[in-house]
């Protein structure tokens, strides 16, 4: 008989108990599938192009290379009308590719046109100037999220308020004007860009209505020949003037746009028959 302080031999456990079960590996490559370019790939490179000139304008404002900057953000919006003639040429329209586009033209024509009249002088103001020139990226960001709400239908023919691109364009054809010619006083330039500035920003916010740009055709000439001569005209002043011609021509279609607009507040359009029937039967003029 054992002893009771004789301790119990534990039962015996095999050494292989103690080790985990690693699986085994065999070499075997795997394949691989290479991405299938997709048609929507063409625009996005057009915007992705886009937005790399709004980031170089920025860098070139920094540099008080303002004529640099100013032509970058013009380049841009030339970029970014060409992404969506390319998406239309091509059916290729999609989801990612407008997500893209607007985060592209937050950056060329909200951030750069914005960082841009910040350098070009209302740095001199300094936390009032910082805000003030804040005001042209807020209100293109504001801008830009209402567009994307906007039903297709309702804006085909017209934007509601000042589109992004003519507002960056305006603020990058001043600073490329004034900065290659001297044109007016440094008090009066500083003066006049802070106008643009506010003006600019509460148009993008506004319901001014302002048409989009008419298609180069015969039947569109001569459903409209006025305005598409204006367009012609314009293009030809900034091919003679460059950024002076640029520049007369965006406060032209700015102006354009809020004169439309006073128009319409204060008449309402009416029937086109010369005879109206009234409810008793009547025709009366």
């Amino acid at each position: 008989m054992k002893d009771a302080n004789t301790p119990i031999n534990p039962p015996s456990i095999s050494k292989g108990a103690h080790r985990e079960r690693i699986p085994k590996r065999r070499f075997r490559m795997k394949r691989v599938d290479m991405p299938r370019v997709s048609r929507s790939a063409v625009p996005s490179t057009f915007t992705v192009m886009n937005m790399v000139c709004g980031y170089a304008s920025i860098v070139m404002a920094s540099e008080q290379n303002f004529v640099a900057a100013g032509w970058l953000i013009i380049l841009a919006a030339i970029l970014d009308t060409i992404d969506g003639f390319v998406a239309r040429l091509t059916n290729s329209s999609s989801d990612f590719g407008i997500e893209l586009d607007s985060l592209s033209d937050l950056v060329s024509f909200g951030a750069a046109p914005s960082f841009l009249a910040y350098k070009l002088g209302l740095e001199t103001f300094g936390i009032a100037g910082l805000a003030l020139s804040s005001a042209l990226m807020v209100g293109s960001g504001l801008r830009l999220a209402r567009y994307n709400l906007q039903t297709t239908a309702a804006s085909k023919s017209h934007f509601s308020g000042l589109p992004t691109p003519s507002q960056a364009m305006t603020i990058a054809a001043f600073a490329i004007w004034t900065s290659s010619d001297t044109v007016f006083p440094k008090e009066t330039q500083l003066y006049l860009l802070i106008a643009l500035t506010v003006t600019l920003t509460l148009l993008m916010i506004s319901s001014v209505r302002y048409d989009r740009l008419p298609k180069p055709t015969q039947a569109e000439f001569a459903k409209q020949p006025v305005k598409l001569s204006c367009y012609l005209i314009a293009f030809v002043a900034i091919g003679v003037f460059q950024a002076k011609g640029f520049f007369f021509a965006m406060i032209a279609y700015i102006i354009y746009g809020i004169a439309q607009s006073i128009y319409e507040f204060f008449f309402e359009e009416t029937s086109s028959s010369p005879l109206a029937t009234t409810s008793d039967g009547i025709n009366s003029k």
